[in-house]
């Protein structure tokens, strides 16, 4: 049934439409609309279906799956990749597996958004797949710790410019109303990469070599990515900020229906500033008229980070088996609450709304962190040190999946204006990349040095500097367009 919405407009061709030679032309067409609009006499009251946008999020959603997979890939055969290639033993070694990465999605972040703008969001998806391909394709053949950086460096890249573009891209082409949906699909995606990675690495203690298939495997949904987004939509929001009017109106037609295709594009018109050809600089995202919506974006997933939600997965398996807890049940349990609280994030984002979930979810975080703190100071008896540590854990991660999670990259791409918005998110990922880098380079020493007990406390009192950021300075987007957000947020002159 799915498949309809996005196959069922191929036959037709943007040529079928009068194309208009500059965007005033298309202003004037929708400012004489606008009246009638505004009357309903011709706007169609009823929200557009997702049926016809949903295959193409779907597409899109394979990024945050390769993004989780690659994050988790490494977590139960680090231990059999040291062994193999030669630094068992060296945490420095095994931090690096984890963060050379983290360091590349950095440097892949950074450019995303001049890519997306660039080309266009559909082929920066193409874009991001090929370094993943070829980097796992490395990553499994590695006979070095030399060969296994590389090719960990080149899934980095792709990793750096896929989650911002699929972000981008989800709420662009998402109606409103199921625009908070759509964005918990991409926690799900990742987190459901997440699991198969744990899964796909079961076997590695028994099976010689196993950990090099866990890198094979990710090339699968890499290559589905490239060939799937051939039939896909373009953001008709870049498409008009192009003056590919009609293209744009193409599109919009396959994801909203023909009836939502005048009020989509007088929504475009409304938000048009007419500056959006101007080259943007990052002096303009730190100090510009917008630099406070970026200092949001760039603090969320600041926080975010330094919650350590990321060392969970990294190291679960290492933890849990300090713990005296099988490794392969932990990581199963921790795949449960992950998805469990995904589920949660679907149902109610576009019920409770972002700024809700997003209070609550770092408040259950600080409590878990609490719980965790409590577990290793040793106040508590050895069986009931186990029971918290292990509940803390999993709160944390069911907590986290609830709203830190999916939120931030739902929320950045709502409130950043149409035109700074792809670069802008490029920047608020590298902070991103940039603090999980230290997080997964850092979090095992700083583990033996300074002892679980202040480590989880010090990332508790990170979620309650979080809540009450959000608190005070997070705005509500449940249910509003791109552009009526846009227009809300517009810096007085």
């Amino acid at each position: 049934m799915l498949s309809c919405g996005m196959w069922g407009h191929l036959s037709a061709s943007p040529s079928m439409y009068k194309r208009m030679t500059s965007r005033d032309s298309m202003n004037a067409d929708v400012e004489a609309d606008s009246d009638a609009l505004q009357n309903g006499v011709e706007k169609e009251m009823t929200n557009p279906s997702w049926k016809y946008s949903c295959p193409h999020v779907l597409v899109a959603t394979i990024v945050a799956f390769l993004f989780g997979y690659h994050l988790g890939v490494v977590n139960e055969p680090l231990e059999s990749i040291s062994v193999d290639l030669g630094f068992s033993g060296d945490t420095l070694a095994e931090g690096l597996v984890v963060s050379t990465c983290l360091a590349a999605a950095f440097a892949g972040s950074l450019i995303s958004g001049w890519i997306a703008d660039g080309v266009g969001r559909r082929r920066a998806f193409q874009l991001c797949s090929l370094p993943m391909l070829m980097g796992a394709s490395l990553c499994a053949t590695a006979k070095t710790l030399a060969g296994m950086l590389a090719g960990r460096f080149l899934v980095g890249l792709g990793l750096g410019v896929g989650p911002p573009v699929a972000s981008l891209y989800v709420a662009e082409v998402s109606p409103a109303h199921v625009r908070g949906t759509y964005g918990s699909l991409i926690q799900i995606a990742t987190c459901l990469g997440l699991m198969a990675a744990l899964v796909i690495g079961i076997p590695v203690k028994n099976i010689v070599g196993w950990w090099r298939v866990c890198f094979w495997v990710s090339t699968i949904p890499a290559a589905i990515l490239a060939l799937a987004m051939m039939f896909c939509v373009e953001s008709p929001h870049w498409l008009y900020k192009r003056g590919k009017l009609a293209e744009a109106e193409f599109e919009f037609e396959r994801l909203l229906g023909s009836s939502h295709v005048k009020s989509a594009m007088l929504e475009l018109s409304k938000s048009d500033r007419g500056d959006e050809t101007e080259s943007v600089k990052i002096s303009e995202l730190l100090n510009g008229r917008h630099s406070r919506v970026v200092f949001i974006g760039a603090t969320l997933f600041a926080l975010q980070q330094l919650s350590g939600i990321n060392a969970v997965f990294y190291f679960s398996s290492t933890v849990f088996r300090r713990a005296g807890v099988s490794s392969n049940l932990a990581n199963v349990f921790i795949g449960i609450a992950n998805l469990t609280g995904s589920i949660v994030a679907l149902v109610l984002m576009d019920k409770l709304g972002r700024k809700v979930l997003l209070h609550w979810s770092f408040f259950g975080m600080a409590l878990a962190m609490a719980l965790q703190a409590f577990a290793s100071s040793g106040i508590a008896s050895n069986y009931g040190a186990f029971y918290f540590s292990v509940g803390g854990m999993l709160l944390f991660v069911l907590t986290f999946a609830v709203g830190a999670g999916p939120v931030p990259g739902l929320l950045l791409p709502e409130i950043l204006p149409s035109r700074i918005r792809a670069k802008a998110m490029a920047f608020c990922m590298s902070v991103h990349w940039v603090v999980n880098f230290f997080v997964g380079l850092m979090f095992l020493r700083l583990l033996d040095q300074l002892g679980p007990h202040l480590l989880y406390s010090i990332f508790g009192t990170f979620c309650v500097m979080a809540v009450v950021f959000v608190k005070r300075n997070v705005m509500e987007t449940k249910g509003k367009s791109l552009q009526e957000i846009e227009i809300a947020l517009l810096p007085q002159e």
